[in-house]
């Protein structure tokens, strides 16, 4: 699955850790409607294929990704913005509900549709300069790839608004104070922490980490009686799998267990 040249570049840094790295750096890798369209692909590809555990997302250049192609904004009308944002909303549900452990690591900014495709990954963390922002409102428009309702929801309401509403930046430290980011790094250390990070997700059992994923997200706005089920159903599944029968006996055998991913 590894490209070098492509708009949305892949490689393997670490056996079962696949690179996803935006690969536009003359135009800040923003987001056009081709970028969509090949993590579309590519997520689709990794949620089927059992050799890749965990995704690590990069961007090539100065920095994460500067948002949206604001190029290809211009000319859209009310029913081709709708079509747009639907798109963007589609692939980082995609990557979101993978049912793989996913982490974006961000260097420089991530603004806009950038910080929306951070948002939409299972972790982040960030180096201690970067700066993040929605500044959608700055160009007559809201976030539209589902920054208003992730965002809302990893730091709250009163945060999200500010943000939003004043289309103002914020640094990692503040972003880390908030639930926004996992962990702050350095420059040097970003790539390294990321990959340590998703190394010990690809030691663990598949079933029982995608469970988890799904359980949090869709539990998290339904009746919590209904959320209840949801677990149970999910803790059932992992009850089936070759994994949980290793883990106990690795437990009561006081071994380190090996997870073989059925």
């Amino acid at each position: 699955m590894e490209s070098i040249n492509s708009i949305v570049k892949t490689s393997t840094p670490e056996a079962g850790i696949l690179q996803v790295s935006l690969n536009r750096p003359d135009q800040l890798n923003a987001l056009s409607q081709e970028v969509l369209q090949q993590l579309s692909d590519l997520f689709h590809e990794i949620k089927t294929d059992t050799t890749v555990k965990a995704i690590l997302l990069t961007g090539e250049g100065k920095g994460f990704c500067a948002g949206a192609d604001i190029k290809q904004l211009v000319p859209l009308d009310g029913l081709q913005g709708l079509t747009f944002a639907r798109l963007g909303q589609h692939v980082f549900n995609n990557l979101e509900l993978i049912g793989k452990p996913s982490l974006a690591a961000i260097h420089g900014f991530a603004f806009g549709g950038g910080c929306e495709l951070a948002m939409s990954a299972t972790m982040r963390i960030a180096t201690n300069n970067a700066v993040f922002g929605q500044p959608e409102i700055k160009l007559g428009v809201i976030p539209g790839f589902g920054g208003t309702q992730r965002l809302a929801r990893l730091i709250g309401k009163g945060r999200a608004l500010e943000v939003c509403l004043t289309g103002r930046r914020f640094k990692a430290e503040e972003a880390l104070q908030w639930g926004f980011l996992n962990d702050v790094t350095t420059p040097e250390d970003l790539l390294p922490r990321a990959i340590a990070i998703l190394k010990e997700f690809t030691q663990l059992p598949p079933v029982a980490l995608s469970s988890i994923i799904s359980v949090i997200h869709q539990g998290y706005d339904v009746p919590l009686e209904d959320a209840f089920e949801l677990e149970a159903t999910h803790f059932g599944l992992c009850c089936t799998t070759a994994d949980k029968q290793e883990g106990v006996s690795a437990f009561l055998e006081k071994r380190a267990a090996v997870f073989g991913g059925k």
